[in-house]
């Protein structure tokens, strides 16, 4: 079987890539009998002498390989027919401006792997960028906090060369006595919860972060039921949110009494209640001045997100009695940093971590006949059609939603 990393050619560029060389490499040790190509590129943070260097052989053309591994989508006018391709398509949540793309691979009859379908058996995701986001977005949400006060400075994320870096430059900085909210209990939020320990920052219990006053920085790690609760009896758990989440009413507000810096690390689901909506965020006791909403749903659950902002210029301001995007230092602004593509300001790192999950997670299927049945459930089309785990896209397709 013959396998190639393709050249990323959605605009703007990402310099993200499936496998650095260095996992190409393992790839290649581990299973003899795969045929690697890298397609040539200037875009990606590893250049082609480093693939050269690693034992890869760089072509300019991909049409022997069996199998292309990319991060973004595909161009149509790229996408080479009869052929298996990973990347992330965004067509799972019936993404309208994907629509042709994903009529395009049917019509090539091509088989798509999403990268957001390779899950477990129980649904959990078993490859991503989750953590890098979380990394990136909790990083950003302190140079936000520093645009602002004048307090500090620190430089682009993206100007960075790895996590290290940014963690040095963040413990340079004298943080002011805040109170910092993280939710989320999956990668994105772990990842920012790293960049908290790695600044020495106190984390404490709900309890003791809405009940009490602090003489320096602190953060409190909260969960969907510590933000949520029932609207009728206690005894619930987790599970029982995300099967019925219309079952629940936010229960938020009391950690925004009390909260500096809110950095939004949770997945939201459909039907889950919104964390906070324009309304409360005009109350008098609203005290959250700084949003890094990393999760990024646009007019969805963190009322101050009105618009993803991107890495050119990733923050703006909330007027929360106008419910407006205002200039962020405008005095009554809550500062929002909302980047919707926080990985990539971190893209050797990023890519390391991504390999790592895919050659232990995925390549293997590929080798002991999909024992686990990764591929099989990870499979959006196959002879021209939708496989059967996503015909719910057919009225998408078809242009019916």
């Amino acid at each position: 079987m013959k396998f190639g990393i393709i050249k990323e050619r959605k605009n703007p560029p990402d310099r993200r890539v499936v496998f650095s060389p260095g996992k190409l490499k393992e790839f290649k040790q581990q299973f003899t009998e795969a045929q690697i190509l890298v397609e040539s590129s200037d875009i990606r943070v590893f250049t082609d002498k480093q693939y050269a260097d690693a034992g890869l052989e760089i072509s300019e053309d991909m049409v022997s390989c069996d199998v292309l591994f990319g991060v973004k989508e595909v161009p149509v006018e790229a996408l080479i027919a009869n052929k298996k391709y990973f990347f992330f398509s965004h067509t799972i949540k019936k993404q309208p401006y994907n629509r042709d793309l994903l009529n395009a691979i049917l019509e090539k009859n091509i088989v798509l792997y999403d990268h957001e379908t390779i899950i477990k058996e129980n649904g959990a995701r078993l490859i991503g960028f989750g953590r890098y986001a979380g990394i990136v977005g909790a990083y950003n949400g302190f140079r936000a906090i520093g645009l602002k006060t004048g307090g500090f400075s620190l430089p682009k994320a993206a100007t960075l060369d790895n996590r290290q870096e940014l963690i040095t430059a963040l413990n340079a900085i004298q943080l002011p006595n805040l109170k910092i909210l993280l939710t989320g209990n999956g990668k994105v939020a772990f990842g920012a919860k790293e960049m908290l320990d790695a600044m020495h920052i106190q984390q404490v219990s709900v309890v003791e972060y809405l009940s009490e006053t602090f003489t320096e920085p602190v953060y409190c790690l909260a969960d969907v039921l510590d933000y949520n609760k029932p609207k009728e009896g206690e005894n619930t758990n987790n599970r029982h949110f995300y099967d019925y989440p219309e079952a629940y009413v936010s229960n938020f507000m009391r950690f925004a009494k009390v909260t500096d810096f809110f950095i939004a690390g949770h997945f939201y689901g459909n039907c889950a209640p919104y964390l906070f909506t324009r309304e409360d965020a005009k109350l008098v006791d609203f005290k959250i001045k700084f949003v890094a909403d990393i999760s990024c749903d646009v007019d969805g659950p963190v009322a101050s997100t009105l618009r993803a902002s991107t890495i050119a210029d990733p923050i703006y301001g909330y007027n929360a009695q106008t419910a407006s995007e205002v200039d962020y230092k405008h005095k009554d602004a809550i500062v929002v940093m909302a980047v919707d593509n926080l990985p990539c300001e971190l893209p050797k790192d990023a890519s390391e971590g991504f390999g790592e999950m895919f050659l232990e997670n995925v390549i293997p299927a590929f080798f002991n006949n999909d024992k686990d049945g990764v591929l099989e459930r990870a499979k959006m089309t196959e002879n021209g059609k939708l496989t059967e785990r996503f015909s719910y896209l057919q009225d998408y397709i078809e242009g019916k939603e």
